[in-house]
């Protein structure tokens, strides 16, 4: 059950509910035990119930049959017998401060001997509690739980708990101290900062091989730096495909572990400069083919990255010196098995395709025979896509120390998707992890009604636990690293996903929990650790309970101008803002201001059938909605009545500037004018999605050179001011 009120709404407001088959009694109490929702609370405020079929099929997603009314009392019962099988939970997470009990589940009467070995290497005993709790029979066993507390002064980290019975078993557990807060970085306590966000592929300069690259961002930070700005916010730089047809949503990544070489500058790899003169020909007959495709008027990643790994292997097969070889070889040991796997599905991806459910059934299962036997075999190939990684690493660092050298205090903040594609690496090496048979995507809300499904496999939050979340871990420290912050994609799926059955219309889902106080601590302890500051995007439907969480935790909202009003229907004055959050006029999922001022969001939604209603009812009350604000900035004088879209972005700065949001983003897109629409959410193929590029207010296709003079600059930093 939902844990939280709607906002009032009249009978005459509420649409028809669908028709759906209740679930019995026993399915809710199951589903319930499981965090799975059997009801939530929709955008419009209605009331809307979870059909059994959708419960049966992601409880079965969490592997735990309910297919049958028999099968799901016997797995109810499951839910109390299981824990007492365990020795100790599998993961323990606490704050700094925090003196948790932790059962320890053993024969009864049996002695019981704790100790936390430290991530420092230190060691500390842990004493039993005086607590008695009746023993129960399971499996046949009479099982005692015995109790033991952690101790408040922990150093914050990755510890291991062990325990030793008296029969001589043991058993250990994780256990992750986090902080009660994440420390704002000292530019944040200090005051705000302004900074640019873009979509990095976007922003092409005469150099870019047809997509922008780290050194087209080193060049943007430091541009933006003379500017004033404090940071970069950009697309989720994840790795792709590594060969073939690319995915274009940077927001579906085939891992989010690593980072995609389509983004490196291959003239600033060092072995470049050694390659002998006809080799050096060969790389530059790559780079001008490239180069062509910055006069396109679009983004072809198929052909870019044709030619950047062309390039790149002529590169790779020059070798490497002997302190570079021994970095190199650093850099693997210390990547460790994340890597060695996904270097390993990028070489079988280039051999079989890059969807692994249509390999050989001997290939599916990275833990196989036949995949060590390949690996063995293959081992220049697999060597490759580690190589790509720690060039990716190299460039990636040296892009943050520029964007730092130049002034900014923060320089990159790095994007995290939600997510990662059906098919690919992390599908395949992470597949113990992850929920079978369901997909995550959105409820419809007031910008997609008919809902989101983003095809991408959900963590399983049972499974996670049991490997001490180290996945999730790696995953953010990697993020993070040579960045000053991160910002999280739909941070809300720390606390609930959507889970769609596969097959499923995308309003026939559920919401499942996630123990968030696990994953928002680890969040804030790598962000702690590394320096950074995190940016929740807690847009959409929102439990209020989850904002509380993340600002109680020091994690920044995002406030998006266009959706700020107040419960009267007023738009929210900019003193009314939260304070910790990041706040923007638009964002990557609306048109850039100067369409979203001409509707071009309902034109696109109603040419693509998106709409529940009539174009000219949605047109209307978007129009109404924007005069609303238009007003807002009239009153305030700051726009003059009648002012055109440039003055009127102007005068949404201003207005932004006025807040007391901590950080305040400035789109690149808003910047040089640019009208068209980057993402359409809840479409594939139906738009050019994530292909469109940068382009002036007359739909030209614009460089980064081009860019940094756009007239619109100055009156929009001013505004900042």
């Amino acid at each position: 059950m939902e844990d939280w009120a709607p906002p009032n709404r009249t009978q005459s407001e509420m649409p028809t509910l669908p028709e759906h088959t209740p679930p019995s009694r026993t399915l809710v109490d199951l589903a319930t035990a499981h965090g799975v929702a059997t009801d939530y609370w929709d955008w419009q405020g209605r009331h809307t119930p979870v059909s059994a079929e959708t419960i049966t099929t992601v409880l079965a997603a969490l592997g735990v049959d309910a297919s049958t009314e028999d099968s799901a009392r016997a797995a109810l019962a499951e839910t109390v017998d299981g824990p007492w099988r365990a020795v100790l939970p599998p993961t323990v997470v606490l704050r700094a401060g925090w003196t948790p009990w932790v059962p320890v589940h053993v024969a009864h009467g049996a002695t019981v001997h704790a100790w936390i070995e430290l991530e420092d290497g230190g060691s500390r005993d842990v004493p039993l509690v005086d607590r008695y709790v009746e023993p129960r029979t399971v499996d046949g066993r009479l099982t005692g739980e015995a109790t033991i507390e952690l101790p408040g002064d922990l150093p914050l980290g990755w510890h291991t708990l062990t325990v030793e019975v008296g029969d001589g078993t043991s058993a250990s557990a994780t256990v992750v101290v986090t902080p009660t807060r994440l420390e704002l970085p000292q530019p944040l306590r200090a005051g705000r900062v302004w900074g640019l966000m873009t979509q990095l592929y976007q922003v092409r300069s005469a150099g870019s091989w047809g997509i922008g690259d780290l050194a087209d961002l080193a060049e943007l930070a430091s541009w933006g730096a003379g500017l004033g700005a404090e940071f970069v916010l950009v697309n989720p730089v994840h790795a792709a495909e590594p060969s073939g047809h690319l995915e274009p949503s940077p927001y579906l990544p085939t891992t989010r572990r690593f980072a995609n070489p389509l983004y490196l500058r291959v003239e600033d790899i060092p072995e470049v400069a050694h390659l002998s003169p006809a080799a050096r020909i060969e790389v530059e007959s790559y780079a001008v083919s490239a180069r062509a495709l910055n006069a396109l008027d679009g983004i072809d990643r198929d052909a870019a990255w044709a030619a950047k790994r062309n390039a790149l292997e002529v590169v790779f097969s020059a070798g490497l010196t002997g302190l570079r070889n021994a970095d190199f070889n650093r850099f693997v040991t210390a990547q460790g098995g994340g890597l060695q796997t996904f270097a390993t599905w990028c070489a079988l991806a280039d051999a079989y395709g890059a969807n692994w459910k249509e390999w050989p059934e001997r290939l599916q299962d990275k833990d196989s025979e036949a995949v060590a036997a390949y690996v063995q075999e293959h081992p220049e190939q697999v060597r490759f896509h580690a190589w790509l990684q720690w060039l990716l690493d190299d460039q990636m660092g040296a892009t943050q120390r520029s964007a730092l050298d130049a002034g900014m205090s923060l320089g990159v903040v790095n994007d995290l998707a939600v997510g990662v594609h059906p098919e690919g690496a992390d599908a395949w090496g992470l597949s113990s992890v992850l929920a079978q048979g369901v997909t995550v995507g959105a409820p419809p809300d007031q910008f997609n009604q008919r809902g989101q499904n983003w095809h991408q496999p959900p963590w399983h939050p049972e499974r996670l636990a049991e490997v001490g979340y180290a996945p999730f871990r790696d995953m953010v420290r990697a993020v993070l690293k040579d960045s000053g912050g991160i910002r999280v994609d739909h941070v809300i799926g720390l606390f609930r996903l959507w889970w769609v059955p596969e097959g499923s219309d995308a309003s026939e889902g559920a919401y499942v929990r996630y123990d968030f106080e696990a994953l928002v601590g680890i969040l804030v302890l790598e962000a702690q650790r590394a320096g950074a500051v995190v940016v929740g995007e807690d847009l959409g439907v929102v439990e209020p309970m989850a904002r509380e969480v993340l600002r109680d935790r020091g994690v920044l909202g995002t406030s998006i101008l266009w959706f700020e009003w107040t419960e009267d229907g007023r738009p929210l004055p900019p003193e009314d803002y939260r304070e910790l959050c990041l706040a923007s006029v638009t964002t990557h999922d609306l048109p850039p201001t100067a369409g979203y001022l001409e509707l071009a969001h309902v034109a696109l939604r109603d040419q693509l059938g998106l709409l529940t209603r009539s174009a000219s009812e949605e047109a209307a009350t978007e129009q109404a909605a924007i005069d609303k604000v238009r007003g807002l900035l009239v009153d305030r004088g700051w726009l003059d009545p009648g002012a055109d879209a440039a003055a009127t972005v102007v005068a949404l700065h201003r207005c932004l500037a006025r807040t007391p949001a901590k950080m305040l983003g400035v789109s690149l897109s808003d910047l040089v004018g640019d009208r068209r629409i980057i993402n359409q959410p809840g479409t594939e193929n139906e738009y050019p999605n994530w292909r469109v590029p940068l382009s002036g207010p007359d739909g030209a296709v614009l460089s980064l050179e081009a860019a940094e003079r756009s007239p619109i600059v100055g009156p929009v930093v001013s505004a900042l001011g």
